[in-house]
């Protein structure tokens, strides 16, 4: 049972309030007494036509004190403050009272479920795992399956089963799933206007394998629920057989980081079908198109190289910048030409993705161009990619470094950046 002990402590301090305002409204009514007998015989504090002055009979005859004496010697204010605090006492005793017999009832039901959940367990194993005779097991399931109370259970049971069952066991509780008509119920909270019992619903019919409300499912897609978004993309993916990510043909909202990683993560665990990401490069969702390079390049698809190239001249940077890396992730030789034509025209950080490209893909044809970075450019970082690419070319990279340090001619800061990138001080 909860802690009752802020509530009585808070109920205390009202009574005592209350014992207090009391206490006062009786003086208040001793004092007011003989006050309002001297005033009606004198003839004080009333005016001509009988009615009460207004003004103050303090010492320093002030409106303002005058006032406040008035208003605490109120037996109507001290009347209403003692209404007002007794309803408050009531009100606070009522919700604590509700408040207990609520979360009775809560620990009861909680207790109760426990227990239900450890019996409707074992009858599941005796049916889906007992070879005998299954139809006792199956009488009982079907007289749970009766009650609401307890149909809700039971398919969370049938849920935790199905999570660690595979082959003809989870197709045997699959099919017990539709022959007690608990899909019905799923479906009911896929198509219902909460969206925590669409989350629900979406779950229970993805482990299920029921594709009844696909289309329900598929609507969630561009919710603005973060939760309901993403639980209907897992869903999609459960309920994929060939292409789990098909549902990226729908996706309109951006495709957040979190849910990429939730859902390469599901299909790695599940060894679920891996489709050719490329057809997804002409998505007009941007977040999507990244989250199909960066696919194609963990998965090494290298037949992409073509439309991996054509997002070279892609209008967005971030695609840009993204796919100059998949290159050298998935070793793009033959883009190196179009890489170094590009270098010029794009921002720092892409042409740092350029030269990282470099270094991951050693070629000594393009030794000149390298050289050419480490002249020109000022920026540190950008010069030691460049030698970092030329002496990853071995003998004729590392020769014509070589004789760039030694060179006497004339000197360059990046002498220094070559001595240290050769001995290894830093890679």
């Amino acid at each position: 049972m909860m802690n009752a002990g802020p509530y009585l402590r808070l109920i205390l301090v009202l009574a005592m309030i209350t014992c207090s305002a009391t206490q006062r409204a009786g003086e208040y009514a001793v004092q007011d007494v003989p006050y309002l007998e001297t005033l009606v015989q004198s003839g004080e504090g009333f005016t001509d036509d009988g009615t009460a002055e207004t003004e103050s009979r303090n010492t320093d005859g002030s409106f303002g004190a005058g006032l406040i004496e008035r208003f605490e010697r109120s037996p109507a204010f001290i009347t209403v403050l003692y209404g007002v605090i007794t309803y408050s006492i009531l009100t606070m005793i009522i919700l604590l009272v509700i408040i207990l017999l609520n979360r009775r009832r809560m620990q009861r039901e909680e207790m109760q479920q426990e227990e239900l959940r450890e019996q409707y367990q074992e009858i599941l194993m005796e049916y889906l795992f007992d070879e005998g005779d299954q139809e006792p097991s199956l009488d009982e399931l079907v007289q749970i399956a009766s009650n609401k109370f307890s149909r809700q259970i039971l398919i969370d049971q049938m849920i935790d089963l199905s999570i660690n069952l595979k082959g003809e066991i989870k197709d045997k509780t699959r099919a017990l799933y539709l022959q007690l008509g608990l899909d019905n119920d799923s479906i009911e909270k896929a198509y219902s206007t909460q969206w925590h019992k669409n989350v629900k619903g979406f779950r229970e019919l993805a482990f299920m394998n029921i594709r009844d409300a696909v289309d329900r499912i598929r609507e969630c897609l561009n919710s603005n629920n973060e939760i309901l978004r993403m639980e209907a993309q897992v869903a999609m993916v459960r309920l994929s057989d060939e292409n789990p990510y098909q549902f990226l043909d729908f996706m309109e909202k951006p495709f957040s980081l979190w849910e990429q990683l939730t859902l390469h993560e599901l299909v790695i665990q599940h060894e679920l079908p891996v489709p050719p990401f490329r057809q997804w490069f002409d998505s007009q969702n941007l977040s999507v198109v990244i989250f199909a390079l960066e696919m194609v390049a963990w998965f090494k698809q290298a037949d992409a190289g073509q439309e991996v190239s054509s997002l070279f001249d892609h209008p967005e940077e971030r695609i840009r910048q993204t796919a100059f890396r998949v290159a050298g992730e998935i070793g793009m030789k033959d883009a190196l030409p179009q890489l170094k034509e590009r270098y010029n025209g794009e921002s720092y950080m892409n042409r740092m993705e350029i030269l990282k490209t470099f270094v991951k893909i050693p070629d000594e044809k393009h030794l000149d161009f390298l050289k050419s970075v480490l002249d020109k450019e000022e920026d540190v970082q950008l010069q030691i990619l460049a030698t970092k690419a030329m002496e990853n070319t071995d003998e004729p990279g590392i020769s014509m470094l070589i004789k760039l340090m030694k060179s006497k001619s004339e000197y360059k800061n990046y002498q220094i950046i070559i001595r240290h990138v050769l001995d290894g001080r830093i890679y």
